[in-house]
């Protein structure tokens, strides 16, 4: 099969290469899957570097999540057959940027029928992160007010259209005119460019004063300090990443004074913790997306040949909305 893959670490555009390699072969457990779509995520930018908290041995594919359809399966699989369509987090260092790739069943998930392969390739990460962070490592209720940083980015979009799906009241901070007008269309109340704007006094003003009840932040660093100025009395900052570069060192003595919390959310862990909280996940993402109260919104759809460029723009920040390679 073709796989890109990556024999050494650097910047994106240098170190992903086309190879031909041999077809995987599932192990017990596990899904092999002829990939059918693969979104580009930011961890797969970190993964070229070196810079990811899984650090796959070299050679190895980058593509952390993917739509398939199976073709075989492994000893003691129950839950899928040869022919269904899936979507999921394949294995690596067989991701997902090859023609063919290999699950773990329980990172599997059926592909809901009212998405197609591009829009149930992007349904797993970054809608299962904002999904754990808004329904279970705080409750947002509606009629709050949802701040949401980098809400045109891979996770941040997916918080802007469950925001809105829980009945809040939600303000996108986006870098870019283009970026504004598809955090637009993904269904926010108030889209601010930080490029042009301070977010702080908008805040404040589209809350009469109150400020933000909730804020989802993968930015971190000036992002991060700057809302503990608009968070509201009992309000949530949930620290989703530092795509910003700086992590920042939070006063505590400032939760204090304004009682607010701050919550971390790594998704990953419910891997290990509590696979069953995924499953309950995805069966409420799948109702809401056969509902149409959410949908992936694809900017670009890609050609396989395009994995390189595509990974290498999304890491220069050149990129808007979610981006899919189709096979």
């Amino acid at each position: 099969m073709k796989a890109w893959r990556i024999n050494k670490l650097g910047e994106p555009r240098e170190v992903l290469v086309i190879e031909e390699v041999p077809d995987p072969v599932p192990g017990a457990g596990q899904l092999l899957v002829q990939v059918l779509a693969a979104p580009a995520n930011f961890p797969d930018v970190l993964l070229c570097r070196g810079e990811y908290q899984v650090k796959p041995t070299l050679p190895f594919t980058p593509g952390v999540e993917l739509c398939g359809r199976v073709v075989a399966v492994g000893d003691g699989v129950t839950r899928f057959a040869v022919g269904d369509r899936v979507i999921g987090t394949p294995t690596l260092p067989i991701g997902g940027f090859a023609e063919l790739s290999v699950l773990d069943e329980e990172n599997a998930f059926a592909a809901p029928t009212s998405l197609d392969d591009a829009e149930a390739s992007a349904l797993t990460i970054g809608y299962q992160t904002s999904w754990f962070a808004l329904h279970r490592r705080t409750q947002l209720q509606p009629g709050e007010t949802l701040l949401v940083h980098a809400a045109a980015g891979g996770v941040g979009s997916t918080a802007v259209q469950l925001g809105k799906a829980a009945g809040a009241k939600v303000i996108g901070v986006v870098g870019g005119r283009d970026k504004a007008e598809y955090c637009r269309q993904l269904g926010a109340d108030l889209v601010i460019d930080r490029r042009s704007e301070d977010f702080v006094p908008l805040v404040k003003e589209f809350t009469d004063g109150r400020g933000a009840d909730v804020v989802y932040d993968p930015v971190g660093g000036e992002s991060y300090m700057k809302s503990t100025k608009c968070i509201a009395f009992e309000g949530r900052i949930l620290i989703i990443g530092f795509a910003g570069g700086t992590i920042q060192t939070p006063g505590l003595n400032h939760a204090l004074i304004k009682n607010y919390s701050i919550i971390g959310l790594h998704w990953g862990l419910y891997k290990q913790y509590n696979q069953q909280a995924m499953h309950e996940c995805h069966a409420e993402l799948t109702r809401l997306a056969d509902s149409g109260a959410i949908k992936p919104m694809i900017s670009e759809r890609l050609p396989f040949a395009d994995v390189a460029d595509g990974i290498g723009r999304l890491g220069e920040g050149k990129t808007v909305g979610r981006i899919v390679f189709q096979f």
